[in-house]
């Protein structure tokens, strides 16, 4: 039986299928946007329920992502949420501003669209973004079936599907169909539009941009940074891209950083103090989304001095599509399969004197945690990749206080299926938490991640 908010996705998707018949700062390689925290109401009246939202949230978008499906024809709704970081994008003629959570696991770039935009379960995020008008821009047009840009969304058999393919002269006038889009956190449906996307001294006509005209638990638009043809990154033709997140111990802060993107680049010159590892494709067939995913070759997983004896199936990815990692902004806590997860808790565990804090764990939904007297101290925690990068979290990145001045707990999550087997998708997956205070860099020029430790709170 659908639920309600399938039934109202599925009924603006009929709808849409009627009524579009009818009708800064920068320097010359780079353009420069701000970068800051996304938050729901009052995140700190109630800290256990917002980590156990962030630990749901995480765990159910690390679901999506391992079995993530091509965008389809028919509506799907499974109302889930996470938080992340935002950017301002200006769209339009004359330009307007929007926000966008900055997402390198989805490739398409939507935002809430028309004067009809509903939002369903949207109460806990503390401001309702305005709406985009096409009729009120200049430059605002709809994409043809005909359209390669259509394609980009649905695949290159999208004609078949809205277009008449009886007869060798048959005209196709039909717009491109309505998507609807499954996310970790929720879901959006809405049509597609070329627009003006504007930068300082910039103007990029033509860019693919969905017009949502609903959304379960996503009142803000995305900015998908995937490696997909519809991605900002990828439309805008960029050699790369780079921020450093600041730190997010889920407050008001209204401080922000920079997301760099890179026009162009000097070639193969390394950033200053940058640890490079290489991308690496996942070699599955069986589903084209593993391929916009931003791959890494984990290697180790060091606890203390201690490597943690991971069974390589799960570090790299077979042909099916199992295992390795992948680095994505639109997850908060980073997630890891079961059987890793276990690994890496159980020696922070042997490595610490620390009494367990049961009672926090059922209520945060983070594991473990600890009591902890005094000045916390644990084992450091470090990933090494391919190429002999090496990433030495801050502390505060991996085991953040909770709820009281003395528990501290893993903010690493994993969900309930064990077994010795390899489930579909990425086995690890670097959420933004574990990002903080990294300057992190996607080379896409030379298909490289890059990153170094870094206060975010001083441009440099």
């Amino acid at each position: 039986m659908p639920t309600p908010a399938s039934a109202l996705v599925f009924s603006v998707l009929c709808f849409l299928s009627i009524i579009i018949i009818i009708t800064a700062s920068s320097t010359p390689n780079t353009i420069n946007l701000p970068l800051s925290p996304l938050f729901t109401t009052h995140p700190s009246s109630h800290p256990f329920q917002t980590l156990k939202l962030a630990v749901s949230t995480s765990i159910k978008r690390a679901h999506h992502l391992k079995n993530h499906q091509p965008n389809q024809l028919k509506t799907q709704i499974h109302p889930e949420s996470y938080g992340g970081y935002s950017i301002d994008l200006n769209f339009g003629t004359p330009p307007e501003t929007f926000s966008f959570v900055l997402d390198t696991g989805s490739t398409l770039v939507w935002l809430p669209c028309s004067s009809h935009y509903r939002c369903s379960n949207c109460n806990s995020f503390p401001n309702t973004p305005k709406s985009f008008i096409p009729k009120n821009s200049s430059s605002s047009k709809f994409v043809a079936c005909t359209n390669p840009k259509c394609a980009w969304v649905f695949g290159a058999n999208v004609e078949s599907h809205c277009c008449k393919q009886n007869s060798a002269t048959a005209n196709c006038s039909q717009t491109c169909p309505a998507y609807s889009i499954q996310y970790g956190m929720g879901s959006t449906a809405g049509f597609l539009l070329l627009e003006n996307l504007n930068f300082p001294g910039k103007i990029l006509p033509d860019f693919l941009v969905g017009c949502s005209i609903v959304s379960v638990y996503q009142p803000a638009g995305i900015a998908g940074f995937g490696r997909g043809p519809d991605s900002l990154p990828s439309q805008m033709n960029l050699t790369g891209f780079s921020y450093c997140l600041l730190s997010h111990q889920f407050d008001d802060s209204s401080e922000t950083s920079d997301l760099v993107l890179h026009t162009s680049s000097p070639g193969n010159e390394n950033t200053s103090g940058v640890s490079y590892t290489p991308f690496q494709k996942n070699p599955s067939t069986k589903n084209p989304a593993f391929g916009s995913y931003y791959y890494i070759s984990l290697m180790r997983i060091i606890v203390g001095e201690k490597r943690v004896q991971v069974p390589t199936r799960f570090l790299e990815p077979d042909v099916d599509g199992k295992g390795g990692s992948i680095v994505d902004s639109g997850s908060t806590f980073t997630f890891m399969e079961r059987p890793i997860f276990y690994l890496v808790a159980q020696e922070f565990s042997k490595q610490v004197n620390y009494t367990r804090a049961r009672e926090v764990e059922q209520e945060s939904g983070l594991s473990p945690c600890f009591v902890v007297s005094g000045t916390a101290s644990f084992p450091e925690l470090r990933f090494e990749f391919l190429g002999g990068a090496k990433m030495r979290l801050p502390q505060t990145n991996y085991f953040s206080l909770v709820g009281k001045p003395d528990v501290a707990c893993l903010t690493i999550v994993t969900d309930d299926v064990a077994g010795p087997g390899v489930a579909s998708g990425p086995a690890v997956i670097l959420g933004n938490y574990q990002q903080q205070n990294l300057y992190v860099e996607y080379d896409l020029r030379n298909e490289r991640f890059g990153f170094r430790s870094q206060n975010c709170k001083t441009r440099v």
